[in-house]
């Protein structure tokens, strides 16, 4: 089956976002005209995978103070999103703990920051699909049980970075 040739691919993704941010923390794009550019990239997973590598890692303070037009674009892109989101707060958060292992603080800040961002965003999605999303993270974090096990055993994250993973999700129940 071909692809769709309106989507873009991962590296075009990270582009389209680096320019989006660029004009909007230069003042020279909407909070809207944001969002509706943003909703049409995370209708698609390698355009929502581009677009949550540049904005949750990078400098651009859009995920520290997420527009309300972005929100409810992120919220309209329903499960993809959902799931991204808690992907990169699981990964963030075992990172963190990893770097903070190598006396690289550097690094753990930014993982920190990138966990940080990923636990506000989920507060801000639709409820039910977040609560059914890290459920299924949790289970594998903790029991070892669920479709998240293989994603957890791919990249090698041991007891205590399962538990720092286990920690963030408690964190977003807890406000």
């Amino acid at each position: 089956m071909a692809m769709n040739s309106t989507e873009p691919s991962f590296e075009q993704a990270m582009e389209i976002t680096t320019r989006l941010l660029k004009l909007w923390e230069e003042g020279e794009l909407s909070d809207e005209v944001l969002a509706d550019q943003v909703g049409e990239l995370v209708n698609s997973r390698d355009g929502a995978r581009g677009f949550f590598v540049i904005s949750l890692a990078g400098d651009c303070p859009l995920m520290d103070r997420l527009p309300e037009p972005l929100v409810m674009q992120l919220r309209a892109a329903g499960d993809g999103v959902v799931d991204l989101s808690v992907r990169n707060l699981a990964m963030s958060s075992a990172m963190a703990l990893h770097h903070q292992r190598q006396a690289d603080s550097e690094h753990q800040e930014g993982s920190e920051r990138v966990a940080a961002r990923c636990r506000e965003l989920l507060r801000l999605l639709e409820p039910e699909l977040v609560k059914q999303r890290l459920e299924q993270l949790l289970a594998a974090s903790t029991g070892n049980s669920g479709e998240d096990v293989e994603f957890l055993n791919r990249w090698g994250y041991d007891e205590e970075q399962k538990q720092a993973i286990t920690a963030s999700i408690e964190a977003i129940a807890e406000v």
